[in-house]
């Protein structure tokens, strides 16, 4: 349990430096301070397969599923690289969401911050949960296996422009438990207005984001459990993952156009990982194989991406 600690107080002291030191001052985040900052994160998160070796070699922490350090190493970067994937498919929704409900730059970081503090929590919930089902029940590997299928082949029919935030379901519950105002007010998620507290879209926008990360968790927690049942790397993976959500929203967002096909690497992914859960019983996928459908699918899509871009301005 301390090693579960002493990453959460980890995590914990990110969260304060970056809201109480970095971020004191709010502020439009620039490309460039995006770019540094992601590159932080990921670095940050990489880092961490080091920790991953010493605790797995110096057997500081359970080890459920009998790994030896290297191959936890490689299970926790891949877990690592399949949840930094399929984020990208949610930086597409966030601004599709800040847009909708107008939210001034300056302000979307503390929204982000908040969004990403409760998802966390969530998470973690949903982490233990599934870890227990696979572990209990064997055979709901292959409920999850068909259900990131059939997610791979939505995502493959739908189209981004139909989502509209002030349509879902979602904003129509939030509007019955708070009056909402159409007003922002400064950072603040609440008024006082002729005697009644209302909503500011500011808050609106943190529920709705809150409960869209908690939609497109389905997705990514089944797809790393199809990596590994172990509780810690799956935990830890996605969090540092989700840390670097923010400032991958800020350097992607003002890219959308650019990466209009990698929605196609994100069915290929999904498809990828819930076709090894249902061969799961029956072939042993090394995780080198892994490990390569996810960064020629990620490749492949940005270059498609880039290549078509110039076709279509030319």
């Amino acid at each position: 349990m301390l090693v579960w600690i002493a990453f959460i107080a980890l995590i914990l002291v990110f969260l304060a430096l970056d809201l109480g030191v970095f971020h004191k001052d709010e502020h439009v985040i620039k490309t460039k301070e995006a770019a540094i900052w992601t590159a932080i994160w990921v670095t940050v998160a990489m880092s961490f397969s080091g920790v991953i070796y010493w605790l797995f070699d110096g057997n500081h922490i359970a080890n459920p599923t009998d790994l030896t350090p290297s191959k936890a190493v490689i299970k926790y970067i891949t877990g690592y690289l399949i949840e930094l994937s399929l984020s990208v498919d949610n930086v597409f929704v966030i601004a599709v969401i800040f847009s909708s409900f107008s939210i001034p730059p300056l302000y979307q970081h503390r929204v982000l911050f908040w969004g990403i503090l409760g998802a966390i929590v969530f998470r973690a919930l949903m982490i233990v949960f599934g870890v227990a089902l696979i572990t209990k029940f064997e055979w709901i590997i292959y409920v999850f296996g068909v259900f990131l299928l059939y997610t791979a082949f939505k995502m493959l029919k739908s189209d981004d422009d139909d989502f509209d935030p002030r349509k879902s379901f979602i904003f129509k519950q939030v509007k019955k438990i708070f009056p909402i105002s159409t007003e922002m007010h400064g950072h603040d998620f609440f008024i006082r207005k002729m005697g009644i507290r209302a909503a500011t879209p500011l808050f609106v926008a943190l529920i709705v984001i809150e409960l869209t990360d908690i939609l497109f968790a389905l997705d990514s927690i089944p797809a790393i459990l199809a990596i590994t049942a172990d509780p810690f790397i799956v935990f830890s993976s996605n969090i540092l993952a989700i840390l670097g959500l923010r400032s991958m929203y800020f350097l992607i967002s003002r890219m959308l156009e650019k990466f209009k096909y990698i929605n196609y690497s994100l069915v290929v992914i999904l498809a990828f990982v819930g076709i090894k859960m249902l061969l799961s019983h029956y072939v042993e996928f090394p995780e080198w194989l892994s490990l390569s459908v996810i960064a020629l699918a990620l490749i492949g899509g940005v270059a498609a991406s880039m290549m078509l871009a110039k076709k279509e301005k030319a």
